[in-house]
C-alpha cells in the first residue's frame, strides 16, 4: 500500500460500506477488468465496478507501474440519471517525486443560473475548500480553462508534498460526508423547482462525455499510451454513463 493507495481505497471502502454496494466482477470473480501496460505482460493495475440502489454506479481504477514511479488511483461514484444530486470523485496519484490529488462533487446543473441549488449541494463544501487551499506544501495544478468548465467551482486540485498529501484524509472525508447526506437525504422544494428547467439526463450525458474525452483531458493520451487505446476507451465507456457492461 502507499499513500495515493490508502486514501482513495479508504473512501472507496466507505462508499461501498455506507452505499450499500455490490460488486460487477470479472468473468474470474475477480475485478471487472485487470489491466496491462505496454511495458511489459506484468498485470499493472485494475478497473472495478460497483452498483447500488441509490448510487447508480461506482467506477474504480488502479494503475500501479514502478518503472515510471506511477502510483494512481481514481474512484468516480455516479448518481441516478433523473437525480439532481452530484457525483463524487475522487484522484489519488503518486508520481516520481511529488503526490497531487483531484476531489470534486461534480455539478448536475448550470452553476451560473441555479444559485439556489449551489447553496445545497455546494457552498457547505466552502469551509473545507478554502483550507485545503490554505494548507501548506500544496500548489493547484494546472488545468486547461476548457477543463475547469466541466468542474464545479469547489474542485480541488493539486500538487502536494508527501506532508501535505498525508493530511488530505479529513477534507477528503468532509466532502464525502457532505455528499452522503444529499445522497441520503431529500431533495428540498425549492431546490426541485430551481432545477426544474434542466433536463438531468441529458445535461449529465453531455457532461460527462466532456469530463471524460481526450480533446479535454489530455491525460487520456498518457494512460492510452501505457494501456492502450481499446483498453482507455474501454474505460472512458464505463465512466460516460450508467449502463453495466453487457
Amino acid at each position: 500500500m502507499s499513500l495515493p493507495s490508502d486514501l482513495c481505497i479508504g473512501t472507496l471502502d466507505t462508499l461501498i460500506d455506507r452505499a450499500g454496494l455490490k460488486e460487477f466482477s470479472g468473468a474470474d470473480g475477480g475485478p471487472f477488468m485487470t489491466l496491462s501496460s505496454t511495458m511489459g505482460p506484468d498485470p499493472v493495475g485494475s478497473v472495478r465496478v460497483f452498483t447500488g440502489d441509490k448510487v447508480a454506479k461506482a467506477v474504480y481504477v488502479g494503475i500501479v507501474v514502478p518503472q515510471i514511479g506511477l502510483d494512481s488511483h481514481m474512484v468516480f461514484a455516479f448518481m441516478p440519471d433523473e437525480s439532481p444530486v452530484p457525483h463524487f470523485t475522487l484522484d489519488s496519484v503518486g508520481a516520481g517525486e511529488y503526490f497531487a490529488f483531484h476531489l470534486d462533487l461534480i455539478q448536475r446543473v448550470d452553476a451560473g443560473t441555479h444559485m439556489v441549488y449551489n447553496d445545497w449541494a455546494h457552498t457547505p463544501l466552502t469551509e473545507t475548500y478554502e483550507q485545503v487551499n490554505a494548507m501548506e506544501g500544496l500548489s493547484k495544478a494546472v488545468l486547461e480553462p476548457r477543463q475547469l468548465t466541466v468542474m464545479s467551482s469547489w474542485m480541488l486540485a493539486s500538487r502536494a508534498t508527501e506532508e501535505a498529501f498525508g493530511q488530505l484524509d479529513a477534507p477528503v472525508a468532509a466532502y464525502l460526508d457532505h455528499w452522503f447526506s444529499l445522497v441520503e437525504g431529500d431533495v428540498p422544494a425549492d431546490v426541485v423547482a430551481d432545477v426544474a428547467d434542466t433536463d438531468l439526463p441529458t445535461r449529465d450525458a453531455r457532461n460527462r462525455g466532456l469530463l471524460f474525452s481526450p480533446e479535454v483531458d489530455k491525460v487520456w493520451a498518457q494512460i492510452s499510451r501505457l494501456i492502450t487505446e481499446p483498453v482507455a476507451e474501454d474505460i472512458r465507456k464505463l465512466l460516460v454513463n450508467n449502463e453495466l457492461p453487457g
